[in-house]
C-alpha cells in the first residue's frame, strides 16, 4: 500500500510540475507579446515626436481653428439650409499653462496617446497571436479578420469623434457665455484630455459588433435577447452619450448616440447571423 501511494504521490506531483512549466511557459510568451507592444508604441511615438509640429498643428489644434474640416462643412450646410446660425464664426477661448512642465508634458502626453491609437492595429494583432494556439481549428476560421474588422470599426469611430463630437463640442462649450467678464481660459492639459477622451472613446464604442460577436460565440447572447433588450439599451446608449460628450447641448449627445443605435442593430445582425450558422451546423451533425 505505501509503495502505491509513493507511486500515486510522485505521478500527481509530475502533473503539478508539468502543469506549472506550462504556466511559466506561457507567461514567458505573453511577455514577449507585452515586450513587442510596447516597443511598437514606443516606435509610434518616436514617430510622432520627429513630426510634432504637424501633430501640434493640424492634430491637436485643428478643432479649434475655424477653417476646420467640420467647421468648413457646416458653413456650406448653413448655406445651402439658409441657416445663418449653423456656421462657426468664433470659438471664444485661449490655451494656458498653469505649470512649469506643462508645455513639455503637452508634447509628451498627445506623442503617447497618438502612438496608442497608431498602434491599436498592432495592439490587436499581438493579441491575436497569444489567444490563437488556445482556439480549435474552426474557432480560427470564425474570428478570421478579427484584426481587421475590429481595427476598421476603431478608426471609423475615432474618426467619428475627432471629425463630429470634437468640434461639437468645442463649439458649444467654447460659446457658453454667463457674463462677458468670464473668459474661457483653457489648460492645455484639459483641452488635450477632452479631444483624446471624445476621440479614443468613439473608437473603443464603436466595436460594439465585435463584443457581440465572440459572445454569440460563446453562447453568452443571443440575437432573441437583444431585441428584447432594444429599450434598456436605448437608455443606456444615451446614457453613455451623455458621459462621452462634456458639453450638455442636446444636439451633440444625439449626435453621438445615433451612431451606437445603428451600431446596436448591426450587433443583432451579426448574432444572428451567428446562431444562424450554429443552427446549420447542428442540423448537420444530427442528420448524420
Amino acid at each position: 500500500m505505501s509503495s502505491q501511494k509513493l507511486i500515486k504521490a510522485i505521478k500527481d506531483k509530475g502533473k503539478s510540475l508539468e502543469a506549472e512549466m506550462s504556466f511559466f511557459e506561457h507567461l514567458e510568451i505573453l511577455r514577449w507579446h507585452i515586450i513587442r507592444s510596447v516597443l511598437a508604441i514606443i516606435v509610434f511615438a518616436i514617430l510622432a515626436f520627429s513630426f510634432y509640429d504637424f501633430v501640434f498643428d493640424v492634430i491637436i489644434m485643428g478643432p479649434k481653428n475655424l477653417d476646420f474640416w467640420t467647421y468648413r462643412m457646416m458653413c456650406k450646410a448653413g448655406e445651402i439650409l439658409n441657416i445663418n446660425d449653423f456656421c462657426v464664426t468664433k470659438i471664444p477661448f485661449n490655451l494656458i499653462s498653469t505649470e512649469l512642465t506643462g508645455q513639455f508634458m503637452l508634447q509628451i502626453n498627445s506623442c503617447l496617446l497618438l502612438a496608442l491609437a497608431m498602434g491599436f492595429p498592432y495592439l490587436l494583432f499581438e493579441i491575436w497571436l497569444f489567444i490563437k494556439p488556445a482556439l480549435s481549428e474552426i474557432e480560427r476560421k470564425s474570428a478570421r479578420g478579427f484584426v481587421f474588422y475590429a481595427t476598421l470599426l476603431f478608426a471609423l469611430g475615432a474618426l467619428f469623434g475627432y471629425y463630429i463630437v470634437v468640434p461639437l463640442s468645442i463649439n458649444f462649450l467654447a460659446n457658453v457665455s454667463l457674463n462677458i467678464e468670464i473668459v474661457n481660459q483653457i489648460t492645455i492639459d484639459n483641452y488635450l484630455s477632452t479631444i483624446a477622451t471624445l476621440t479614443i472613446g468613439c473608437g473603443i464604442v464603436f466595436l460594439l459588433p465585435i463584443l457581440i460577436f465572440i459572445l454569440s460565440k460563446l453562447g453568452l447572447m443571443t440575437p432573441a435577447f437583444l431585441k428584447a433588450s432594444r429599450s434598456y439599451a436605448a437608455v443606456i446608449i444615451l446614457i453613455l452619450a451623455a458621459v462621452i460628450t462634456p458639453s450638455a447641448d442636446i444636439i451633440t449627445m444625439l449626435t453621438v448616440a445615433a451612431p451606437m443605435f445603428i451600431l446596436y442593430e448591426i450587433s443583432i445582425m451579426v448574432s444572428a447571423n451567428v446562431k444562424k450558422k450554429k443552427d446549420i451546423k447542428e442540423k448537420e451533425f444530427y442528420n448524420k
